[in-house]
């Protein structure tokens, strides 16, 4: 009996150990890196010209011989109007055919010199804002209306 109770002695000793610990979690992965987010995709070109943006440039003018001329240009010029014997040309560099002026009261191809009285002189130089100039085979330019537009077709009406 004897061996009997020390062996409950050992049970009801082993009762009152505390339990071991659980082993410890693992450390937690660190979360990966959020992928990244892309770029936001450029906004659709507009069908309306009048929100394309305007060819790098500015306009100059000056006083030339018997008439003037109106430039516009970055680096070199792009879109030319000279006064000529009371006659406007209109040219753009690089480019020997047709042009196609789009204002907001007009639309027209020219080609050759236009008479000073011509209206669409004027459609050019108060479009709101811009007008555009297109040749076959070349990307559009987007001209803003300036006074010097008007300043040449007035020099050349005298």
């Amino acid at each position: 009996m004897r061996h009997l109770l020390a062996l409950s002695s050992l049970a009801v000793l082993a009762a009152c150990v505390a339990p071991s610990a659980p082993p410890p979690a693992p450390a937690p992965r660190p979360a990966p890196p959020p992928a990244p987010v892309p770029a936001p995709a450029p906004p659709a070109a507009s069908s309306d010209w009048r929100d394309w943006p305007l060819t790098p440039g500015n306009w100059s003018y000056r006083r030339e011989g018997q008439g003037s001329v109106a430039v516009y240009s970055a680096a070199a010029p792009v879109f030319t109007i000279r006064c000529e014997a009371g006659r406007l040309s209109l040219i753009r560099s690089g480019s020997s055919g047709p042009l196609t002026l789009r204002t907001t009261s007009s639309e027209r191809t020219v080609t050759g010199a236009l008479p000073a009285s011509d209206r669409l002189i004027d459609a050019m130089g108060f479009s709101r804002g811009r007008f555009i100039v297109e040749t076959p085979g070349a990307p559009p330019l987007v001209v803003p209306a300036h006074a010097e537009v008007l300043r040449v077709a007035e020099d050349c009406r005298r």
